[in-house]
């Protein structure tokens, strides 16, 4: 009797198993699948997998191009634009700051850009990172003296990077702030050939920070994520965890690598 109630859904399983086979197979060519590729590379039966074809063309999950070659279908477009729309950065972001955090025991921070300023959007930290925060969520800094500031004017043309010069006249909050375009630009510079930004005390005295970008799955950057620490505590070391916690969220978002802006 247990068997009987069991072989049911194990059978559920290896169809959907065979399905997503499938269908990985069809995503990772460009043009139309022969019946008789998809049956060599997918393991299946040409009889299985052309019952299971058959299926899911009804279902609009794949197109029947000509007798014996397919495509992925527009239903999987379809549906991917509704998870799309409901997710949200913050969403994809929240797990994977945590655990940032949690193996830096640094602030870890998500802003996102509007107009000419960040807003912090989201923070991980903790009282005993021995940094006093000042910039609470929804907290804002200027874009020439923020690490992820920096990221998203460094995707600016050069013409778009003059006229922020000239709106926000580059003020400075101390000695280290970055006021003159020609050393803006060096800046960016420096950015778009590294893939991370950096801000070495220049928007507030004693805490450094680095950033790196999320993107979406059209490839534009959408989102900056960033470590801040006391100065004197900013370890080179949480680079590469930083820059591939950020790549994580963007892939959940739908980012390739490669993918353009």
């Amino acid at each position: 009797m247990k068997m009987e109630t069991l072989e049911p859904a194990k059978t559920s399983i290896q169809v959907i198993e065979r399905m997503v086979a499938l269908l990985d197979v069809l995503a990772s060519y460009s043009d139309p699948v022969s019946l008789k590729e998809l049956s060599k590379v997918s393991g299946l039966h040409p009889s299985t997998a052309h019952r299971i074809l058959n299926d899911m063309v009804v279902t609009r999950f794949v197109d029947r191009v000509e007798p014996g070659t397919y495509r992925l279908g527009m239903r999987l477009l379809e549906l991917g634009n509704v998870v799309k729309s409901r997710l949200s950065v913050r969403e994809a972001a929240v797990d994977l700051m945590r655990a940032l955090h949690n193996k830096t025991r640094q602030t870890v921070n998500l802003s996102v850009r509007q107009g000419d300023e960040i807003v912090y959007i989201d923070r991980a930290f903790s009282e005993r990172s021995g940094m006093q925060v000042v910039r609470a969520i929804g907290g804002r800094g200027p874009l020439h003296l923020t690490s992820t500031g920096k990221l998203f004017l460094s995707v600016d043309e050069a013409k778009a990077i003059r006229a922020y010069a000239t709106r926000t006249g580059l003020a400075g909050h101390n000695k280290n702030s970055i006021t003159d375009l020609a050393r803006l630009e060096r800046e960016l510079a420096l950015v778009r050939s590294r893939g991370y930004a950096r801000d070495n005390e220049e928007l507030e005295l004693g805490v450094r920070c680095m950033a790196a970008g999320i993107h979406d799955d059209s490839g534009k950057l959408v989102a900056g994520l960033s470590i801040s620490a006391p100065a004197d505590r900013l370890q080179e070391e949480w680079l590469e965890d930083l820059v591939n916690t950020a790549a994580q969220i963007s892939a959940t978002l739908g980012h390739r690598v490669g993918a353009g802006v």
